[in-house]
């Protein structure tokens, strides 16, 4: 069956289709079966159906599907280079885990790093793991940052 996407919220990964029948059906982003290509509202999409669920979801190509190179606005303004730069340059503080939303993280960085100061090797340790980290971010392809640190939230490296 064809239909729309109406609503996917990306952080419980659940949303709802209005299918050509007129009727609406819940699915989950497990469901959704189109490698490397993100759920957006309004992509037209090919499903089965059991019951009032969506299940084998694809996105129809040409379906106006915004391609993933364009993912800062796809994924709640949350770009890859923007956490990469805050980590190479203000990430002994935690920065860009305050920014992916990670705050338990970026609290411990941030505390290691102040308070840490008295030994000298605890920031210097958190610096190292800001570094290694930005250089990550930066290296990493759109469709794995946004599928590794925002969809599935890996909080270290």
């Amino acid at each position: 069956m064809r239909g729309t996407i109406l609503n996917y919220d990306i952080r419980n990964g659940e949303g709802i289709i209005s299918g050509n029948d007129e009727k609406r059906y819940s699915f989950k982003g497990a469901s959704f079966g189109s490698e490397g290509a993100f759920l957006k509202n309004g992509a037209v999409v090919d499903f089965d159906v059991q019951g009032d669920e969506a299940l084998s979801i694809f996105i129809v190509p040409g379906s106006g599907q915004t391609p993933a190179g364009n993912l800062f606005e796809e994924v709640g303004g949350k770009s890859k280079t923007a956490a990469g730069i805050l980590a190479l340059f203000l990430g002994g503080l935690g920065i860009h885990k305050f920014y992916l939303g990670y705050t338990r993280a970026g609290m411990i960085m941030l505390l290691v790093s102040v308070l840490g100061c008295i030994l000298v090797l605890p920031p210097v340790i958190i610096g190292l793991i800001a570094f290694i980290e930005g250089v990550i971010y930066l290296t990493k392809s759109d469709e794995d940052f946004y599928r590794i640190y925002v969809q599935n939230r890996k909080e270290w490296f």
